[in-house]
């Protein structure tokens, strides 16, 4: 920078600029008076450079701005300009110091009117969120093991290819029931929210896709539909949706039961997987034959144990035969060891009297009814240990469990042994265990009743 020597007020005392102070100067009034701002336009002339930068003009009908899209922040733009494309962008005016060129520095790109599409969108979103159509209490969750799946989507959607795919991996053979409806395109709202209402009214799938690919915010508009979200919140079976990609949100997530990021996260959400199924029921099979040769080497023990203890009735008879006979011998025994003694006293009596002849009468007499009542003591005790016998015999043959399993009764038991004498001690699925005279059997209680 050069001054020159004249008077201070006089032109010749301004000062001379280069061309790149004065660029310069000029970029930074530009950057300090005009902020960010968005500006609407037209593209054309966009070129992508080998740096990756973009290079693009923005024109209506009666002017035009050249625009830079540095690599940093056009890699975080959800689509690449085309010439033609209406868009909007967040941008810094500037001065392109080198060539003196007026121009925008583009921060953010949007395709034109997504910015009022988005203040829509928040609008409906808060409106319905106060309804309660949101509402996470009312969430439900998904059937673990669904009988059918119901997908709205387009026939010719590349989503539903994902979600098949994911299906046919996960769970082959599990039903899928297509609801074909436009998913884009004047009046595709009312037509997903008609295909969802025919779901629930058909009632022929468990959980319900509702699913989408990726596209711009225009493309996904019909699910942002108010009558798609009020739809879903009214179906009767779980609503998982799965619009677009994992950063696109549309009132369809918040009103389904849940949320995928893509379709086929919303396919792996409402289906199990076969391969694990069969590896856990391969697992529990093991557990439970485990579990059965245990209990049955258990209950083996166990019947041994009060076999053990068991004493047939056959042999209590005879251990009770055996104790008669032992009476009788000892009754015998004390009969005749009676007898001997009186006969003895009477002989020594007899030798006392010098007449005896009466005094032999009277004893004779005495002596014949000593006999004759100790014949018919040994009658009498060996008739009522006959009938004692008999008695302890037929109430033997009464408790014989073997003989009433034989008149067709059985013996009902619980798991843990026990036998079950009141139809109040079981309960609805317990399973249970039924002797009969010949054999066992399983069997599981459906239900049960006081008479």
């Amino acid at each position: 920078m050069e001054f020159s020597d004249d008077l201070p007020g006089s032109p010749a005392a301004l000062p001379v600029l280069t061309v790149s102070e004065l660029n310069r100067m000029a970029r930074r009034a530009l950057e300090s008076q005009l902020p960010l701002l968005w500006v609407e336009g037209e593209v054309s002339n966009f070129m992508r450079a080998a740096s990756g930068h973009w290079y693009f003009s923005l024109k209506d009908a009666t002017a035009q701005v050249r625009c830079v899209m540095f690599r940093g922040r056009n890699q975080f733009a959800d689509f690449t300009p085309a010439n033609g494309d209406h868009v909007e962008i967040r941008a810094l005016p500037s001065l392109y110091e080198a060539r003196g060129e007026f121009q925008l520095g583009a921060e953010q790109i949007r395709r034109a009117g997504a910015g009022r599409l988005y203040e829509a969108f928040l609008k409906l979103k808060a409106k319905l969120d106060a309804e309660g159509l949101f509402d996470p209490a009312n969430k439900r969750a998904l059937p673990r093991f669904p009988r059918a799946i119901g997908i709205v989507t387009s026939p010719q959607a590349a989503a539903l290819h994902d979600v098949l795919t994911a299906l046919a991996r996960r769970m082959p053979g599990l039903p899928v029931i297509l609801y074909p409806t436009p998913v884009q395109g004047a009046g595709a709202g009312a037509q997903i929210a008609a295909a969802i209402r025919t779901a629930g009214a058909r009632a022929e799938c468990d959980v319900l896709l509702v699913c989408r690919g990726g596209g711009s915010l225009e493309d996904l508009w019909a699910f942002n539909d108010e009558s798609v979200a009020r739809a879903i919140a009214a179906s009767p079976m779980p609503v998982v949706s799965g619009v677009g990609h994992e950063t696109d949100f549309t009132l369809a997530d918040f009103a389904a039961d849940l949320r995928a990021p893509t379709p086929t996260a919303a396919a792996e959400l409402a289906s199990p997987v076969r391969a694990e199924l069969l590896m856990q029921l391969e697992q529990l099979a093991r557990r439970l034959q485990q579990h059965l040769v245990r209990r049955q080497q258990t209950e083996m023990q166990r019947l041994d144990y009060l076999a053990r203890r068991l004493v047939h009735p056959a042999e209590q008879l005879r251990r009770r035969r055996t104790e008669l006979t032992q009476l009788a011998q000892r009754l015998r025994h004390a009969a005749s060891t009676r007898l001997a003694s009186g006969q003895l006293r009477i002989a020594r009596l007899s030798q006392r009297l010098v007449t005896p002849i009466h005094v032999i009468r009277r004893d004779q007499q005495r002596l014949d009814a000593l006999g004759l009542r100790t014949r018919r003591a040994v009658a009498g005790g060996l008739g009522q240990r006959q009938l004692t016998l008999d008695r302890y015999a037929s109430s033997l043959a009464h408790l014989n469990p073997e003989g009433v399993l034989a008149r067709g009764y059985s013996i009902v038991l619980q798991d843990n042994g026990a036998v079950v004498q009141d139809a109040s001690a079981l309960n609805a699925g317990e399973r249970i265990g039924i002797r009969f005279h010949r054999g066992q059997a399983r069997a599981t209680i459906d239900s049960t009743s006081k008479d």
